[in-house]
């Protein structure tokens, strides 16, 4: 594989890159430049590139421009990384308020020698303010907080500017709603009353005026809402990618994916609340705080109708609230099952398909969506109680106050003004609907706390430990080390390894072979980091596995499963998948080594081809051999081939098995194989039963000395056998029969 900008395999290292990863060693973190990668026609490392290989090896990072004042501020925390003009790097490690300077060391210089004081004449002749921050990762309880309703306002608090332009815009578009009402007052009042046309076409100009400003406010409070809307989901959706591709993959074997993506998803309906329902209710309490004093002045007795009116309606809803989130704690249950379901058949239906279950399936969806249904029913049954009990109070908030209002005017006469009167319907509508409004907001709000718990079951689950962060990162050659190694899968009492110790040399080749159950995949499972509740010890070069950095493990090993999942997207990219930054050179260099540059330049548009979901235009034989390419791209030091080519047919295996020898070069492999044909050239096999290590040895000594390593090699070659018994006794047949 080609080496980084100067990478270590390649001459000296550049000079941007020692300062990172200088900088990186202050914080006890170890950067390999074999994993910085040009971009297409750069011959310089950008700031974006520097600081992005900073964050991919778990650090906090953030490329950005400085002027000389800014750093005397910066200094003392850490190391900041200086990128001067000509494309070399400095480190800015300390700084002199008094005597105006910066202490700048050149990372190509020895250890011992002291940073060289600059000036600001000195340093902006060849320092335009570019330069990289870098920090220790931020705190688990920071970076990755627990999925509540707290965090969720505190995520929308920080749009503090978006949300002060609101906050203006709504109140003073409620300000502009008391003018309406107070105009047909005077229109009824004075207009009308005293015939006063100059009057009339005074406030006629007044209401162009105010409705031209209420139009341009009400449409820069709907766009403010709708990029806040943009900012928060945006905001919602990288958190919730972040901790779902964290959590271990013990959770994603022990939880259908429909279940998943539904419990998911509800974090759309939980934001669609915050920025639509919930937001557009609160804004409308600006409305009433403004209103309900004018009502007072207008009329206290009427004003004191509409408050009860309302207490009253919240009252009912909340009466019903408990019986609701009951049932509505049914639908959600009905309806995850229903999607789990769903997931499945689509999952599967290669499966549903060649097994013709196409009526087992539909009667069992069937089934779920009549449980959803019925659900749904009794929840619209329960629901429409409130809804009914409401009803006459919310006619009565303005049929009431018009036959009340009536009823005053008939008893004052002339003394009461049919404007004041209008005026107060107008207004009292203004004040009911923030006042129903919160009620109907109380009622949703258990269907948003159902959705967070939803949520919640998949986001607040521990993530894998030291997953982006922590642990040690070590330059692996290769050397695998199981000591008295105990592991129960959960939710079983039989241990899937017993105390079980070997040691693998770096640069050797082990085979994996026992019965099904016997561990062989549990050992792959362990190395790889995906389970760590086990006793014992499980070392790579003499490190303790779990003090290893997960990213960096996982990173160093190539791993080719049974069934391996190609992204869509083209050949190249699929192979490229681990190192996007590589080129297609180092593409071609992995396929021949895999054995698939031969079908790979038959395709039509050769690398560029695109594979479609489920990879249709690709036999097994040629998806194994990429999945092979793209673990082999990253050159890892330690390969795991899962049964690898359990799946594959005669021909293509022999295509693998023959690069073998090619691709275990220099590396520690891993084979583990139902088939013991393919793992005859391995240095040595393991025997596992039962989870327990049998013998350890060469093929030839184990077909001699491992009773149950010869009696699976006889079971697989037993035809070889039964030929030459066949041939021996056809002729006497024929003779018989002749």
């Amino acid at each position: 594989m080609s080496s980084a900008a100067g990478g270590a395999g390649s001459g000296p290292i550049h000079p941007r890159l020692l300062a990172i990863m200088m900088a990186a060693r202050y914080y006890g973190l170890e950067l390999d430049p074999a994993e910085f990668r040009l971009g297409t026609g750069e011959t310089v490392p950008t700031a974006a590139a520097l600081s992005q290989w900073a964050q991919d090896a778990g650090m906090w990072s953030r490329a950005l421009r400085l002027r000389w004042k800014h750093l005397f501020s910066v200094t003392g925390a850490g190391p900041v990384v200086l990128l001067f003009n000509d494309g070399s790097a400095g480190l800015l490690t300390g700084s002199n308020v008094e005597s105006k300077i910066v202490l700048v060391r050149d990372p190509r210089a020895p250890d011992a020698e002291p940073p060289i004081p600059v000036d600001e004449m000195r340093l902006t002749e060849v320092w335009s303010g570019e330069a990289i921050l870098l920090r220790a990762d931020r705190s688990q309880a920071e970076a990755d907080p627990p999925f509540t309703l707290r965090w969720l306002f505190s995520v929308v608090m920080k749009q503090k500017k978006s949300l002060r332009d609101l906050l203006i815009a709504s109140f003073s578009i409620s300000m502009l709603t008391i003018v309406p009402p107070l105009i047909a007052m005077q229109v009824f009042d004075r207009v009308i009353a005293h015939r006063s046309y100059s009057t009339l076409f005074l406030i006629s100009a007044v209401v162009a005026v105010l409705f031209f400003y209420e139009t341009l406010l009400g449409f820069a409070r709907r766009l403010i809402i709708v990029v806040l809307g943009a900012r928060i989901d945006a905001t919602l959706n990288i958190h919730v990618f972040n901790r779902l591709i964290r959590l271990p993959l013990d959770y994603f074997e022990r939880h259908p994916a429909g279940e998943t993506m539904y419990r998911v998803a509800q974090i759309n309906t939980i934001r669609q609340f915050i920025t639509g329902k919930l937001m557009t209710t609160l804004l409308d309490f600006i409305t009433l705080v403004v209103l309900l004093p004018l009502l007072f002045y207008l009329n206290s007795t009427l004003a004191w109708i509409v408050l009860v009116c309302a207490t009253a309606i919240m009252l009912i809803i909340l009466a019903f609230l408990r019986p609701i989130r009951l049932v509505f704690m049914r639908v959600i249950r009905a309806e995850t099952e229903r999607n789990a379901v769903l997931a499945e058949s689509i999952f599967g239906i290669k499966t549903v398909k060649a097994l013709a279950l196409e009526p087992q399936r539909k009667a069992l969806w069937d089934e779920k969506v009549a449980e959803v249904g019925k659900w749904r029913t009794a929840l619209g049954k329960i629901s429409n109680w409130p809804q009914t009990l409401v009803t006459p109070l919310e006619r009565f908030m303005w049929v009431g106050i018009l036959l009340v209002n009536a009823y005053l005017a008939l008893s004052l006469g002339t003394s009461y003004q049919v404007g004041a009167m209008m005026a107060f319907m107008m207004l009292s509508q203004r004040v009911s609907s923030p006042l129903v409004g919160l009620a109907r907001l109380v009622e949703d709000w258990e269907e948003i706390g159902a959705a967070m718990g939803q949520a919640g079951e998949v986001l607040n689950r521990p993530l894998e430990l030291d997953a982006a962060s922590g642990g040690i990162r070590p330059k692996f050659s290769g050397a695998v080390t199981f000591e008295d190694v105990t592991f129960t899968y959960p939710g079983t009492k039989i241990p899937a390894l017993d105390r079980v110790s070997f040691s693998v040399p770096a640069g050797t080749t082990l085979g994996l072979v026992g019965r099904s159950g016997s561990g062989k995949s549990t050992v792959a499972r362990l190395l790889q980091g995906i389970n760590r509740e086990y006793s014992g010890y499980v070392k790579i070069d003499g490190a303790d596995l779990r003090e290893i950095n997960l990213r960096h493990l996982r990173s160093s090993f190539g791993v080719v499963l049974q069934e391996n999942f190609l992204f869509r997207g083209s050949i190249r990219e699929n192979i490229l998948a681990g190192r996007p930054g590589l080129t297609l050179e180092d593409a071609i260099r992995a396929a021949r080594l895999a054995g698939a540059e031969e079908f790979i330049e038959r395709m039509p548009n050769g690398y560029e081809t695109y594979i479609e979901e489920g990879s249709p235009n690709l036999s097994g034989g040629q998806r194994q051999r990429l999945a092979i390419a793209r673990a082999l791209i990253t050159d890892p030091r330690l390969l795991i081939l899962d049964e690898a080519t359990s799946a594959l047919d005669p021909e293509s295996e022999a295509l693998v098995n023959a690069n073998l020898a090619r691709i275990s070069r220099g590396r520690t492999m891993f084979i583990v194989s139902h088939r013991l044909s393919s793992l005859v050239d391995c240095d040595n096999i393991l025997v596992l039963e039962r989870g327990r290590v049998l013998d350890m040895a060469p093929h030839a000594i184990l077909l001699e000395r491992c009773a149950v390593y010869r009696t699976l090699w006889n079971q697989q070659n037993r035809h070889l056998y039964s030929e030459n018994a066949g041939h021996a006794a056809l002729a006497p047949s024929l003779v018989q029969g002749s």
